[in-house]
C-alpha cells in the first residue's frame, strides 16, 4: 500500500514539472457594424522546476470555442422534382465557433483515449446523445453540421499551426470570422508527451457588440414591435430613394 501511494504521489509530481505561462494579444473581441474578423494571437512558455525530459517531444494543442447551444440539422431530399426536408435531428450541443491548432498532426499529438477525456478534436466537441428511433444514420447528420460549419471557417483544425521553440516558447494565431456569436470564447491550451495531457491552462476571450451593433441588438431583444417598426422605416425609405434615383437617371 505505502508503495503504491509513493507511485501515486511520485507520478503527481512528474506531471507538475512543466506547467503553463500564457499571454493574448487580445482578451476581447468589439463586434463594430464593420466587423470583418480578428486574430487572436496566443503565446505562452514552458515552466519548469526540473531540465527539459529528453524521453519524449512537448507537444502544443490550442482550442478556442465559442458559446454551445442545440441546433437542430435536417436532411433534404428531391421528391417530384422539389427539395424538401424530411428528417431532422437536434443535436443536443454544439460550439457556435470551434477551431483546433495543434504542433504536429492530431493523431500523433494526442491519443484517443485523451481526447475522449478533454474533448479537444472537433467532433468531440459535439454533444450529440440521442436521435428518433426511425433514423437509423443519426451520425451522419452530425458529420453533415461539422463539413457545413468547416466550409463556413466556424470550424477549423490547423494542424501544425502551433510552433514551438526549444520546447519552451510556442506561439499560435487562430482566425475568428465574421459572423461571430456574442459571448465568452473558452480558450485551452495543453501540454502533451506521447498523445498524454501533462498541463492545461484555461482563460476566456469575451466578445462582445459594440456601437450601432450593440443598439440594434439590445433593441431587438428589448422593444421588438419598435425594432420592426424602424426595419419597416428603413425598408420603404431605401425602396423610395431607389426609385428616385432611376426616376432622375431616366430624365
Amino acid at each position: 500500500m505505502a508503495i503504491a501511494l509513493a507511485c501515486l504521489a511520485f507520478a503527481s509530481i512528474a506531471q507538475a514539472e512543466e506547467d503553463i505561462v500564457l499571454g493574448l494579444n487580445q482578451t476581447q473581441v468589439s463586434i463594430s457594424t464593420n466587423f470583418n474578423g480578428s486574430e487572436i494571437i496566443i503565446f505562452g512558455a514552458v515552466k519548469r522546476e526540473t531540465p527539459i525530459p529528453n524521453t519524449s517531444q512537448l507537444q502544443v494543442v490550442v482550442t478556442v470555442s465559442g458559446p454551445s447551444k442545440p441546433v437542430v440539422v435536417r436532411r433534404k431530399e428531391k421528391k417530384f422534382g422539389i427539395w424538401v426536408n424530411t428528417d431532422a435531428v437536434e443535436v443536443d450541443r454544439a460550439p457556435s465557433f470551434y477551431a483546433v491548432a495543434t504542433s504536429g498532426p492530431l493523431r500523433d499529438v494526442l491519443s484517443r483515449v485523451e481526447d475522449l477525456r478533454y474533448k479537444i478534436s472537433v467532433p468531440r466537441a459535439i454533444r450529440s446523445v440521442g436521435a428518433p428511433m426511425d433514423i437509423s444514420d443519426s451520425a451522419a447528420f452530425t458529420e453533415a453540421l461539422i463539413r457545413i460549419r468547416t466550409k463556413a471557417n466556424q470550424y477549423q483544425l490547423n494542424e501544425a499551426g502551433v510552433s514551438v521553440d526549444q520546447q519552451t516558447l510556442f506561439r499560435a494565431n487562430v482566425q475568428l470570422p465574421a459572423a461571430l456569436v456574442e459571448g465568452d470564447y473558452d480558450t485551452r491550451i495543453f501540454l502533451t508527451r506521447e498523445g498524454k495531457v501533462i498541463a492545461q491552462y484555461n482563460t476566456l476571450i469575451d466578445v462582445r457588440k459594440v456601437g450601432l451593433e450593440r443598439w440594434l441588438y439590445n433593441l431587438s431583444r428589448e422593444q421588438s414591435l419598435i425594432y420592426g417598426l424602424l426595419s419597416l422605416a428603413i425598408a420603404i425609405a431605401a425602396g423610395w430613394l431607389a426609385s428616385a434615383a432611376f426616376a432622375m437617371i431616366r430624365r
